[in-house]
Order: C-alpha cells, then structure tokens, then sequence
C-alpha cells in the first residue's frame, strides 16, 4: 500500500458509486469515507468486503465540514478529497499527482485534475498544452492536498454549506501558495448525481436545498472576500430578478419554478441579513 496518499471520499446517499469508486485502488491507497447520511447499510458492506476502508458517519454539515473532518484523519503526505461521481482516478492518477506536487516543490495549495465533460461556462481550465498550469480556481469535486500547507491555510470554511467553499479556499489561500491543473489527470464528473433519490419529492427537496444555498453562498463569498458593500451592489440586480421571476410564476401557477425562485430569495435574504446557512433536506 502507497504511505504518501490518503483517499478521502466524501458520500451523501451515494453507495453504489462508492462502491464503484473504489473497486480500482481498494488495498493500494489508504481510504477514508466520510459519509453524513447516516448510511448504516455501506457501512457494513465496506466492513465486510473492503476491511481496509476506514468509514466514519458524522452529521450532515455540509462539504466543507466533512472535508475538514477526513482531513484530521490523514497521516500521510498527501490526501485526495474527491466525490463519487467523479470517474476516471485510478493508482496512476495518484502517481501523478505526487510527481507533480514534486515539481513544484510542494509548494501549492491544490491540484485539480483535468475534466474531460466540464462546461467551459461553469469551468474555466487551463490549455492542454502544458502538464502543470496554474489556476486561480479549482472545482471540488477532486482536489489534491498537501497536508502541510491545507492545516495551514486553514482547511474549508464551515459557515458554507454547499457551493463557492472550494472558490473561497482558493481564495484564501493565495496569500499562500497557488492552485494548479495537472492536465495529464484525467476525469470525468458526472455533476448533480452523487446523491440517490428514491422519489419526486425527495427530488424536489433537492432543487429547493441547492438553489436556497447556492445564492446564499456566493453572496457570503463575495461579502467575506471583498466587502459588503460590493456584495450587495453585485446582488441589487438579482435580487429584483429574482423577486419578479418569484410572483411571475407564482401567478403563473408554474410550481416548480415558484418553488426554486422562491427558495432563492429566500437565501438571498438570510445571507444578506448575516444568518446562517441553515436550510437543510427535509429527508
């Protein structure tokens, strides 16, 4: 077993891509699973057939707490904080992280890998024709640490929940080091599925949580980051969007557009008023 990386996998109401996930590097890495949905069912099945894995189930808040979490339990060099719908890492990707982080003399503050399906939209990446290629952000869905310098920057802020918590570490940790790209890593991410939903409801309990959070994270990011007035200069246009798309469809009777615009304004207003990001699933 490699004693330079550890796995951490972080899972909510995702056990068959765990369990996928793992089949390629199970004995050759150290692997953490951190999951916060209370999966009693995978964590028996890891016992059982995988008794290398370590499995921890916490309470769910939020990514930014479970990567922290894991991150206290690594003893090795380096970590590999990574989602379960990301596809495509495998013994040699790690190897090639680690050359890398060599390179650069482990002075970094992450390494992202190079997302073959990524939007360019949602996604900015680096040009193919280099190996290492500086980034001011990383997505993460797979992130490469070094503990060293992660304890120092500090590790994910807390307060966030979903969303902009890798952006903001990114961030913060320039003052540090800086973000790069390994582009001869190659994944592929299969956004918005690592969590399994049995039915309607728990799916529209999904959109409601991701679109209440995802707006009440950006504002608190550029608040935090910049200030706040800059925030709320940025905010005032879609704040009234926003507002007018709400009784649009509201009127309109469209239910499920109601619904996502409603929970939007709603987390704008909370993250404006500085409270906390407290909505969470109903299942």
């Amino acid at each position: 077993m490699n004693t330079e990386v550890t796995l951490i996998l972080l899972a909510h109401k995702s056990r068959e891509l765990v369990l996928d996930y793992i089949k390629n590097i199970y004995s050759k890495f150290k692997i953490i699973v951190i999951d916060n949905s209370n999966d009693t069912n995978l964590k028996n099945l890891l016992k059982q057939n995988y008794p290398l894995i370590d499995i921890y189930l916490i309470n769910n808040n939020g990514y930014g707490n479970a990567a922290n979490y894991g991150s206290r339990l690594v003893n090795t060099k380096y970590f590999l904080i990574s989602n379960p719908d990301v596809k495509g890492i495998i013994d040699s990707s790690l190897i090639k992280f680690v050359k890398a982080a060599n390179k650069l003399n482990n002075q970094f503050s992450a390494l992202g890998p190079r997302y073959l399906n990524a939007n360019p939209k949602s996604l900015k990446q680096s040009q193919t024709d280099k190996d290492i290629s500086e980034l001011r952000f990383l997505s993460g869905a797979c992130m490469f640490f070094n503990k060293k310098n992660f304890d120092q920057i500090g590790g994910f802020d807390e307060n966030i929940f979903l969303y902009f918590e890798e952006n903001d570490y990114c961030k913060r940790s320039k003052k540090f080091f800086k973000n790069y790209q390994i582009n001869n890593v190659e994944v592929v991410h299969d956004a918005g599925n690592s969590v399994s939903l049995k039915n309607e409801k728990e799916v529209q309990d999904q959109r409601d949580l991701r679109s209440w959070h995802f707006v009440w994270s950006k504002f608190y990011y550029y608040k935090k980051n910049y200030n706040f007035i800059f925030a709320i200069v940025l905010f005032i246009p879609i704040l009234v969007r926003t507002s007018l798309k709400t009784y649009y469809y509201l009127i309109k009777k469209d239910k499920i557009n109601y619904l996502k615009y409603k929970n939007r304004l709603s987390g704008i207003i909370c993250s404006v008023m500085g409270q906390k990001s407290y909505k969470r699933s109903r299942f």
